[in-house]
């Protein structure tokens, strides 16, 4: 059964989602060593990466919606797989 959604698989989400990872770390490190300003910078470089997620989708980099095709046939499916 092949999935319905490609959810994630872009440039922009994968570009966001790293600099927010290195953010949530940087953040991490200096929360460990009680260095405030250096977790507030951390933090920082996470909203970076939100940001520059998003605007990669609006440059075309992120995943286009498509509607669901309805049908018989895939309802069937379903049915056969919850063994009813």
């Amino acid at each position: 059964m092949a999935a319905q959604h490609d959810h994630g698989h872009t440039p922009a989400a994968w570009t966001g989602v790293i600099i927010a990872f290195v953010g949530f770390c940087v953040a991490g490190g200096f929360m460990v060593a009680a260095n405030s300003a250096g977790f507030w910078v951390g933090m920082a470089i996470a909203a970076l990466g939100v940001i520059v997620g998003g605007v990669m989708k609006l440059m075309g980099l992120g995943q286009t919606y498509k509607p669901i095709a309805s049908g018989d046939s895939s309802s069937e499916e379903s049915h056969a797989h919850a063994g009813v």
